[in-house]
Formats: C-alpha cells, structure tokens, sequence
C-alpha cells in the first residue's frame, strides 16, 4: 500500500501522489490533536481487533479466517463513516489538528482489515475469496464516494489549506494539507448534482472492472498449466525440471513436470527448452492471458474501462485521463512523459534488430533452417550470448542461491542503512503461510528497533504472479511512534526438498529491487501515515537504484558461491558478466517501453468504440514494433494499469525513475568510496529514502545531486551512448 489517507484508496487502486512547494523538514512531531468523540463499539471480530504480541503488536495472521473477512470490512466502514462525520460536524472552526490530524489518525480498524483483505487478495486467493472480493467491490467503492463527497468534510480540509494557520506549520505538515486537499479535489470533490452522483456512479462501476480484470487474469494463470513427462525435457537444467517436478507433485500431477503460466516459469523455458513446439504453446498460452475469447476474456472489459476513466475526468474538466494522472506527478504532462520514450524508442529498437541478426546468424550456422521467432528471442539470445561474451546463464544461476542473496542483501543494508537483520524463531510472530519467515529490523549503532521484514519468496496457486513489496504498518510518530511492517513477496520456483533455490540474473535484480521497496519503508521517518506514500514515477527509483549493488565487488565476492562446491564466483566469470551487462538491452528497453507507451496511448485517445486488440496492432505498428517482440505486458493481462488504477498512465515510470537510477548510481560510480561511499550513501538514505513523500521528489533529488537528473546516463547506462 503506498498511501493511507483519507482512506485506503491503494487497495482500490485510486492512489494519487502530489507535488508542493519545496519542502526541508519531514521529521518534527505535531502536538497532539483534540480527541474527537470515541465512535461506537466494534463488533467482535479477530480481524479488527488491535495487533497484539511484541514489536508494537503485529497483525494476527494466524486467526486470519475467510468467514470474517466480509463483515470486518462491512463493520470497519460504517466505523470509519462515524469518524467521518464527527470531523466533519465538528462545531468549532476548522484547524490542523481537528481535520488533517484526525484524518490520519481515524480509519485504524480499516486499515488493520485492509491488511488481511490484501494477504487474501495477493497471497491466498482462492474462488471463495474472489466472490467476496466482488460483493466488497462496490462498497468500497461507495464507501470511499462518501467521503470524497461529504462537502462538510471537504469544506473543512479546504479551510484549513487556503487559511493563514498553515504558513505557521513545518513544511512536512504544509505538504500533508496539499495531499489531503488534492485527495479530495482530484477525485470529485469539487462536483455537484448530476455531475457528483454520476462520478460516484463511474467509481462505483470501475471499481468492479478492476476486480474482474484481476481476477480474469489469474484464473487464466492457474488455467493454463503445461504437463510434461520425461521425454518433452531436452535442453532443460536440472534445477529447472526439478521446481517443474515440484511444481507438478503441488498441483496433484506426480510424475510430471508443470511449466506454471507466470514469467518465473515461461522465462527460462523459453531460453534453455530445445523443443520449439513446445517454446511456442507456453509462449502463446503465456502472453494469450485474458485474450482467449472465452468468459476470462478482458477485451470488453478494458474497453468499458477506459471510456469510464475518459469521461470521469472529463466531469472534472480534463481533456484526457493521462492529462488527469500526471498532473501532479513529476513528469506533470503526458508530453513530457512521452517525450521521454520517444527519446530512447529508436536507439531501443535499433539495437533490438541488431540482436534479432545476430540471432538469426546463430540460427543459420547451426543449420536451422527457420526465422527468428518472438518464442525464439530468449533461446537463441542465450546462444548469443555464449558466443560473444563465453557467458552461459545456466552456469551464473548455479552461484545464485536464493538464501546467499538474501544475506548479500542485508549486506548492503547493513552497509548503507545501517540496519542489522535477525531471523526470528519460528512461532514470534504469527505467519500467514509456512513459507513466510520473519526478520527483526534494527539500529546497527543503537541497537534500536526499526521494524519487522516477513519475506514470502515462493509461487504457489492462488499467488499473483510477479513480485511486489507492501507494508503492513508504515512509520509514524503524531500518535506514538509506530515502527515499520514490510513485506516482500516473490514466485520464485520451490526446489525439491533439501535442494537449493537457483535464481537467473534477472531474478536475482528483482529479489533486490523489491528490497529497495522495503528499505524505503524501513528508511521512513514520516510524522503521519500520509507522508508514507509516493509520487508513482519516483518511488521506483529507489527500489531500482538497489539493483546495482547486485554487481558490487563486496556482493559478487561474499556471497556468489558455488551451490555445491561453496566456491566464490570466478573473476572470469564475473569479468564475463560485467562485459555482457548491457547485452540484450534492445529486447529488455523495446519489450518494457511497448508496453509504457501503449499505456499513455490508451489513456490519450477518445475511447469511443475502441477495440483494445485492434488498437493494440495498430499502435505497435505505428511504433514500428520489431515483429520478434512482445509487449513486456499485452494488454488483456496488463494487471499494471487494469486491475487498479495504481499504474495507470504511469507505467512510464519505471523510466522516468531509471534517468534518476542511472544518474544516481554515477554519483556512487564517482565517489571514493564507490557504490559503499559514507557520505554519499549519508545522503542517499537523508534525501532519498527517510523522508518518503514529506519532500517533493524534484527538490529531494536536487538536494541529494546538486542538480536534476540528466538522461544521458540513462543512455550510457544502456549501451545506447558512448560514456
């Protein structure tokens, strides 16, 4: 969850992020607000009681049951209405602390059901939990219009962030009665009559769309799942058919070997598999998710979607929703944002050809007689990659054990952040699965508690697929301070018992990208929840800036050995992957920047009678797509910007946030110290990760670099300019 404001509106996917006036201060602690009136008693219910146990109590994962689910959220939005109201009817005048303070302090019950809500919804689902989830939809939905559309309410917030009161608060709080301002102003608040109850009506209906998105594209995951016996397993690794054995015993198939429909599985499938027919069913079984013209098809509904999204903010006097999205994040303009890619597109796709030919040349002097494919790219990008740079992907796998890398990245933390990681003993703290092992957080000099990081690494049915960091609690101190509960999820493939966890390269750089998420949470030192969030085209940086560390000579020489001879990397190796690091990078930035650019395309045209397949080949074509790739993520299963709105008309973040990465990490690159640089990593953690969304994000970056980011290094960082 990136925000808590007025409401949980992530867990919706209606996140916004906003920008102020510069501001320095994120750390000072308001005096206490007025208490307001105690709201009536909640009704007994183990998911709204409050978190107990040590470490300023913990959610009680362990009496997680899916019958109480539905009335906890029932019971914790009428409570939250009550808080609502005795703000808004406040009789005396608006101030700080009677509305923005409350504000964040109420919604406790919600938030804590919320935490359940979003295990059941990421890590558990089941069909039972998704007809809940479709019933509680709608009421969100509703819930969160009466708060958005309660004008008392609203009255109050806008009095105290026009008044003379405000220029008396610390920047932090300055920038607290923005977002909340903006919270209300930018989801309809500013409406009336007609307009308001059919705003409340679009919400209403897009609020359903998203769950049946989301829910479409996992039944389609856990549909389409590929058997195989002995004889269909030539060209794969031994670690890759012993997680597909694992993966088959799970699903009640023995014997077997189950190439799973999510990108841990296809992914290396598709690069070692010597069985083209069979590379070619998962590739299209993988990218035909939700596009199979069956009931888990997700044409109508993206098209429904966006005309709803189009004439939303119409009602609030946009042109286009992109235009509404942006608006307050850094890029502030679609043009600006697409500029950006367009920027990058043609030296993308330029060295994207360039490896299509080298693939095909590897393909002719082996005599196959065939054309390169987009279910060919991975597989004969390996052999490329073998032939110029020596470099086999299977042999760099078996010094990339999952434990080892966890340890290189509390390593790294240790170093920088000056965190300390302890395993607590099974039994601590309650889990919500077997897999989930829970670490103690603290002050390496103090020895202090900084918070909890549960860490739920495998794939299971009923997982989404992918990787994700949340937080169950973020850090505060207006009410007591309140230490950090973060999570990182993964779908990396279990091994056979007793056999360790083997990631490729590119799943070892997100195990530590979804780190960088976590350390941001852990890094906070925020005043009100609010302030835990982020402007969606910046908070990536920080999770992708902690990818380089991967390649750091401490992280390499520590802890990249040998799964069965204990053996460190060979420096050859290493030389080798250092060699080939901006090898494929015209399939990585076109397959990534296709689907960026086919977001801010659907959300800035007129969706009128528009077709989401057609529009889909049209754009490519128009792009000039090279015909051996795929969008990173078609369509039809673009969970990114069609089963919430978090993404939406900002995929272009992942981007935007890596012009900040590349010119970050020269900042590393140049400092004496290199990438473990004190001061630098001083000020990393100073301006960068504690004060979350305090600071805007422009003005965080200046005070860390002394300057704006600048693209060239993006360029250089890809290959794609001369250093």
């Amino acid at each position: 969850m990136l925000t808590r404001r007025l409401v949980p509106i992530a867990a919706l996917g209606l996140v916004a992020a906003c920008a102020t006036p510069p501001v320095t201060d994120s750390t000072e602690t308001p005096a206490t607000a007025p208490a307001q009136a105690d709201p009536p008693a909640l009704p007994a219910n183990a998911l709204l009681e409050s978190w107990a146990g040590p470490y300023g109590g913990v959610p009680a994962f362990d009496r997680m049951q899916l019958d109480a689910l539905e009335p906890a959220m029932d019971a914790a939005m009428a409570y939250h209405l009550t808080e609502i109201d005795a703000i808004a009817e406040n009789p005396d005048p608006a101030t700080f602390d009677n509305t923005i303070v409350a504000l964040e302090r109420a919604g406790e019950p919600l938030h804590r059901a919320f935490v359940y809500y979003g295990i059941w919804r990421a890590n558990l689902s089941t069909p039972e939990f998704r007809e809940i989830q479709g019933r509680l939809a709608p009421k969100l939905s509703a819930f969160e219009s009466k708060i958005i559309q309660n004008a008392a309410l609203f009255a109050r917030v806008k009095a105290v962030y026009e008044g003379p009161e405000l220029s008396t608060r610390t920047p932090a709080e300055q920038r607290l009665a923005w977002l909340t301002y903006n919270d209300f102003a930018h989801h309809g608040a500013t409406l009336s009559g007609e307009q308001k109850a059919r705003y409340a009506a679009i919400e209403l209906r897009l609020a359903e769309l998203h769950t049946k998105f989301g829910n479409n594209v996992l039944v389609d995951e856990e549909k389409y799942v590929l058997f195989l016996d002995q004889t269909q397993l030539d060209g794969l690794p031994d670690t890759i058919k012993a997680a597909a054995a694992a993966a088959a015993k799970e699903r009640g198939q023995p014997g077997k070997f189950a190439i799973t429909n999510t990108r841990s599985s296809m992914d290396p499938f598709l690069t070692y598999s010597t069985r083209r027919d069979l590379r070619e069913q998962v590739w299209r079984t993988y990218y035909s998710r939700g596009d199979n013209g069956d009931a888990s098809d997700n044409n109508a509904v993206i098209a429904e979607m966006l005309a709803l999204r189009h004439e939303r903010v119409q009602l609030l006097g946009y042109a286009n929703y992109a235009a509404w999205r942006l608006e307050d994040r850094m890029a502030k303009t679609p043009e600006r944002a697409m500029a950006l890619m367009e920027a990058v597109w043609p030296a993308a796709v330029a060295r994207a050809k360039q490896e299509v030919a080298d693939m095909q040349q590897v393909a002719n002097a082996e005599g196959h007689n065939l054309t390169i494919e987009p279910w060919d790219y991975r597989f004969y990008a390996d052999k490329v990659r073998r032939a110029k740079y020596a470099l086999d992907s299977n042999e760099v796998k078996q010094y990339l054990q999952l434990d080892k890398l966890r340890e290189a990245m509390f390593m790294v933390a240790g170093r920088l952040f000056n965190f300390g990681f302890s395993e607590l003993p099974q039994g601590t703290v309650p889990v919500f699965h077997a897999d989930v092992r829970v670490w103690e957080v603290t002050d390496l000099t103090s020895g202090a508690h900084v918070g909890l990081w549960y860490l739920d690494p495998f794939a299971r049915a009923g997982k989404r697929s992918g990787a994700w960091a949340t937080s169950y609690r973020g850090h505060t101190t207006f009410n007591g301070k309140k230490t950090v509960l973060s999570s990182n999820n993964s779908n990396f493939i279990k091994g056979a018992p007793g056999e360790p966890v083997l990631l490729s390269w590119d799943d070892a750089r997100t195990y530590f990208h979804e780190f960088g998420h976590a350390l941001h949470a852990l890094s906070s030192t925020v005043a009100y929840p609010s302030l835990n969030g982020g402007v969606r085209d910046y908070v990536e940086f920080q999770s992708q800036l902690l990818e380089r560390w991967l390649l750091t000579d401490e992280v390499i020489n520590g802890f990249l050995v040998h799964h069965q001879t204990g053996q460190p990397m060979p420096a050859e190796l290493v030389e080798k992957i250092k060699r080939a690091a901006t090898f494929n990078q015209g399939f990585a930035t076109v397959e990534y920047l296709a689907s960026a650019l086919m977001d801010l395309k659907f959300h800035t045209v007129d969706p009128t009678g528009l077709d989401p397949d057609a529009f889909e080949r049209e754009t490519l074509t128009s792009l000039g797509m090279p015909r051996e790739i795929v969008m990173r993520h078609r369509s039809p299963h673009f969970a990114h910007i069609f089963s919430s709105e978090g993404y939406a008309a900002a995929y272009y973040g992942y981007m935007w946030a890596d012009v900040l990465t590349a010119d970050a990490a020269e900042a590393f690159a140049e400092a004496p110290g290199g990438f473990y640089d004190r001061d630098v990593a001083q000020r990393l953690v100073k301006h960068l990760f504690a004060p979350r969304n305090a600071v805007d994000p422009g003005e965080a970056y200046r005070a860390f670099r002394g300057r704006d980011a600048d693209i060239k290094a993006l360029m250089r960082d890809r290959g794609f300019l001369s250093p």
